[in-house]
């Protein structure tokens, strides 16, 4: 089994503390029901920066990251399939699905 990184991108953040609570059960039922698939459940991340061989840009170029999580699968498209089911998905974000390649 391969393990796959599934990079978020957009989305809309809860705008009061009980839609946020609503979305972190949603996530947390996601990660359960992955199970083993699931290997590195992640993390959102913050203000991304992007290093060019000109320069630095700010905003983290035309599609910032937003987070990510690590799952196993046999392929690209179990993994796609775990990917289907995230919370994510619901608050108009998209996930990036890539291998995670062993040197």
């Amino acid at each position: 089994m391969a393990e796959y990184i599934l990079a978020y991108h957009g989305g809309k953040m809860p705008e009061t503390p009980e839609e946020g609570q609503k979305v972190m059960q949603k996530w947390m039922a996601w990660i359960e029901k992955s199970g083993s698939a699931m290997v590195n459940p992640g993390n959102p991340v913050g203000m991304s920066k992007t290093v060019t061989p000109k320069g630095v840009v700010d905003n983290g170029g035309s599609n910032p990251l937003t987070g990510y999580s690590i799952v196993k699968a046999d392929s690209i498209e179990g993994a796609m399939e775990v990917a289907r089911g995230c919370p994510h998905l619901e608050y108009e974000g998209t996930i990036e699905v890539a291998e995670l390649l062993q040197m």
